[in-house]
């Protein structure tokens, strides 16, 4: 087993640079062109597949990368030059991670190469999950897919929405219920062979970003395929609903175990947006001059572009620590995949956003690349699951996870976010709070000295009488033994009663007379 380190080695490192070389040489020059058409770069898939970067052999070399980093550095190189033509090169390899996720030995062998074809004869692949009314929510899928025995087919038929390469890709794998009584559960999944009657595009999506890449509808009616296509095989699906069936948990999806490897990867392709964005705010801050010297010179700029390098470093090391952990077995305890994804995306929409304020309204027109790369850097925060389903503590994660105790920030509710070390136990009236008691009523004090832990402080009844002409609650300042100049006998501290006043305790200005040296003051609610 490779053990982790930040340091890359020699071939990791030519990797790095040969592909960032085609992504400043051959895909940034026509970026603007192919985000303005809206179509499939195909000279440029063309072009990939020549040099190598397109094929099989490339994408084998990277996934079996001992330390899990080769992968992710390509997608940040390639996402650097341009996102949408990253994913038109890329795409395919969602398609593959079905494949090599669930497939047999055999089934790997047969199908991956049909994933790429060759530079002379190019094919595409395409992973279909999302439908119109499943999209975070996987279990919800409405297509089905029915055996036929007789004849050793299966039967699929629904709708598939949000697809890359969705309708123009030669092998499509396709996530289907077999039994939708078992929700995730009852999820196989297929491969479809080129020129399969029944399987069609249907909507073509106008995009606000990554317009380069093709997203449509995939459309399945009476797709018939030959039960080989079921990937895993009818035996091994056979007993994992047996078990579905009797309650037992099952270790993968067919969905979640390919979003869990691929996340990360998109998080890899969010830092390159991010990346880029920053470099040439840094660049254009050292040449844009105002009032007689360069902006960044200027500590707003320079401590926005040190914000922007410090936030893009930590998600690549949560990125990078994902990938070493899912290429080495590591067990992701705490939704590490799903945390690297989540940061990255951010991140890229921040720093984008950045950008185009130190570009000012140059930022913003089309004449500088940083207003594509913000629109490029949205989808990362709603694809292969939104920021919110990122943040949820999903079926399947352990119970007791070190370090689980409240949220460390209001914002995050993941369990993996926890700080202070204690079980987690969410339940009906603490979903919200990992393991916090319920709200109730009144301010509670802590245990911090001024009261026992859990201690509840009522609140204070205030009558129309109480409020000034503002609005404002009028209350004594006095404490102790002033407190009895309000009229009648101290409250008992075990039960204080809402705060009255007596009309003849009240100024013409709405003032509490306190009586005594003290003079006029105005009127405290007691127990704040």
């Amino acid at each position: 087993m490779a053990e982790f380190s930040l340091d890359l080695n020699e071939d990791q490192l030519q990797i790095q640079k040969w592909v960032h070389d085609f992504a400043e040489n051959v895909v940034r020059p026509v970026a603007r062109e192919w985000d303005e058409r809206e179509e499939t770069p195909w000279p440029v898939i063309e072009e990939a597949a020549k040099v190598g970067l397109y094929s099989l052999d490339f994408v084998a070399n990277a996934f079996a990368d001992p330390t899990g980093l080769t992968l992710p550095l390509v997608m940040e190189e390639m996402c650097w030059g341009d996102a949408g033509i990253a994913l038109s090169i890329f795409g395919t390899t969602l398609g593959v991670s079905g494949i090599v996720g669930n497939g047999t030995p055999e089934q790997i062998a047969e199908w991956l190469p049909q994933c790429f074809g060759t530079p002379d004869d190019i094919k595409l692949a395409a992973f279909a999950v999302s439908e119109p009314d499943a999209g975070s929510d996987v279990s919800s899928l409405r297509t089905r897919a029915v055996y036929d025995e007789a004849r050793d087919e299966w039967v699929l038929n629904g709708v598939k929405t949000w697809i890359t390469n969705g309708g123009i890709a030669d092998v499509h794998v396709v996530v289907a219920s077999v039994e939708p009584e078992l929700k995730a559960r009852g999820h196989a999944s297929f491969v479809i062979p080129p020129g399969t009657p029944g399987l069609g595009m249907g909507q073509k999506f106008q995009k606000h970003g990554i317009r380069a890449s093709h997203t449509a509808e995939v459309i399945l009616d009476d797709v018939r395929v030959p039960g080989s296509c079921l990937l895993g095989g009818k035996e091994k699906l056979d007993e994992r609903l047996a078990r579905a069936r009797e309650g037992e948990s099952t270790k993968t999806q067919a969905a979640m175990s390919t979003f869990e490897a691929s996340r990360p990867i998109v998080g890899a392709q969010a830092l390159g947006i991010a990346r880029a964005a920053y470099e040439y705010a840094l660049d254009y801050a050292k040449e844009r001059t105002q009032f007689g010297r360069p902006i960044i010179e200027n500590q707003a700029i320079a401590f926005k572009l040190a914000d922007m390098r410090m936030e893009i470093d930590a998600a690549r090391l949560l990125v990078w620590r994902a990938c070493w952990m899912g290429r080495t077995g590591k067990t992701f305890e705490a939704g590490e995949g799903s945390m690297s994804k989540l940061k990255a995306g951010e991140v890229a929409v921040w720093a984008t956003e950045q950008a185009i304020q130190i570009l000012g309204g140059y930022g913003y027109t089309r004449d500088h690349p940083v207003e594509q790369w913000h629109r490029d850097s949205k989808i990362y925060t709603i694809f292969e699951g939104t920021s919110e389903i990122q943040r949820l503590r999903r079926p399947g994660d352990p119970p007791n996870l070190p370090g689980c105790r409240r949220p460390a920030s209001r914002r995050t509710t993941s369990s993996a976010s926890c700080a202070t070390p204690a079980p987690c136990s969410p339940g009906p009236t603490t979903s919200s709070r990992c393991g916090a008691p319920p709200r109730r009523p009144g301010r509670a004090r802590g245990g911090d000295g001024r009261g026992r832990p859990g201690q509840r402080v009522p609140v204070v009844q205030l009558r129309p009488s109480h409020l000034g002409s503002r609005g404002r609650a009028r209350r004594p300042r006095a404490r102790g033994r002033r407190r009895a100049a309000l009229g009648g006998p101290r409250p008992d501290p075990a039960d204080p009663p809402g705060l009255e006043l007596g009309p003849e305790r009240v100024g013409l200005r709405g003032r509490a007379d306190l009586g005594g040296a003290g003079g006029p003051g105005r009127a405290r609610c007691s127990g704040a």
